[in-house]
């Protein structure tokens, strides 16, 4: 068994812990900024296909006190590297230090790296490190003068489903919008529209929860090429995930004033898989109408400090409280970061939860 983690979003921890406990893992506890849990080969691949709100899962290899480059060196140098990286594998390093003694992020590479060859040279009983193999990126992260190091099992990061190659202007992290999708209880059952749909995430994200399809079916992840990770760990987590999949018919509607934005979202709904399931129509949110008496609202408006100017953004929330104050049976989740976004929509929220669209703190408005 390894000790794994899983970096999310702040705020995001608690849907995160959730998940790993529904694929089944073991020891869980959410932390700031991260859930780690307990698993073998098979739950890496599980957690790295089925998850959708988490970052990326990386394998813990250690820790050790840092209050010096000494202690840092030798504390690095004293984990099974070997375990894990085998005579030829490249392993670059990055990470963060914050509130620590050793604050110089270049130096503090630079230290581990020399630790970590250091140790694969005497397992290995060699003069020097190839590095031609497979890639295990090493993850640092030193906090109070402590520091823990991972192996990043994932490659690029969970968000990157595979589905957007681009987005548009403003665009919503996948893990982000999934987060919305489960926070609304959208089970796949009600009516559901993005006026502001932008690149088609939380259309797309709503498609996927809706069938139960895991996210990470149509991509590749690091550790599929580590060769103590046994193959069939993936191909066996794709087919459990896969068997796991609904079928229905669903409505799902994204909908923007840009008809370019509509057109990325099409496209990538067709590379996500769930063209069918979803559609786009250009409209303005402004005059939003629907012929469904009931329906959950899941939305990511202009912010005004990324695509709008302040002004525009609150003007452009009156006309849409205006459009959607009397849809009656409705359920609205509305993400910002504008401060004054109540008092603009003309609605005070049921209730708001604190999340971030990357390093942007915004509020998930809700109403009931």
């Amino acid at each position: 068994m390894y000790n794994l983690c899983v970096p999310c979003l702040f705020g995001l921890e608690g849907l995160c812990a959730d998940e790993l406990k529904m694929l089944g893992m073991s020891e869980v506890r959410a932390n700031n900024g991260q859930v780690t849990f307990s698993g073998g080969e098979y739950e890496i691949a599980v957690s790295n296909i089925n998850l959708r709100t988490g970052e990326r899962v990386l394998l813990t290899a250690g820790e050790t006190d840092a209050f010096t480059f000494d202690q840092l060196f030798e504390g690095v140098r004293s984990m099974n590297w070997e375990k894990f990286i085998p005579a030829d594998g490249a392993f670059p390093v990055k990470g963060y230090s914050l509130g620590s003694k050793l604050h110089s992020i270049p130096d503090c590479q630079k230290i581990i790296k020399k630790a970590i060859a250091e140790r694969l040279k005497s397992k290995y009983s060699a003069d020097w490190l190839k590095e031609t193999g497979a890639k295990y990126q090493i993850q640092f992260a030193i906090m109070n003068d402590k520091a823990s190091l991972h192996i990043d099992t994932s490659g690029s990061g969970l968000h990157k489903r595979g589905y957007r190659p681009a987005g548009n202007a403003a665009p919503l992290r996948e893990t982000l919008a999934a987060a919305i999708v489960k926070l609304s209880r959208y089970k796949g059952r009600d009516y559901v529209c993005d006026p502001f749909c932008g690149s088609g995430t939380i259309a797309i994200e709503a498609a996927l929860a809706a069938l139960n399809r895991a996210p990470g079916l149509r991509r590749e992840f690091a550790a599929q090429k580590w060769g103590w990770l046994p193959e069939k760990c993936w191909s066996d987590a794709a087919e459990e995930a896969r068997s796991r999949e609904y079928n229905g018919n669903y409505d799902i509607l994204g909908s923007d004033i840009d008809p370019q934005c509509v057109k990325t979202s099409q496209d990538n709904a067709k590379r996500a898989g769930v063209s069918e399931y979803v559609r786009f129509e250009v409209a303005d949110a402004r005059s939003f109408a629907c012929s469904s008496d009931a329906g959950v609202i899941m939305t990511n408006p202009p912010y005004g400090e990324r695509v709008m100017q302040h002004d525009e953004a609150e003007e452009l929330y009156r006309s849409f409280g205006a459009a959607v104050r009397d849809l009656g049976k409705w359920r609205m989740y509305i993400l910002s970061s504008h401060t004054e976004f109540e008092r603009a929509f003309g609605k005070t929220a049921v209730k708001k939860r604190k999340l971030y669209n990357g390093m942007i703190k915004c509020d998930l408005y809700m109403y009931y």
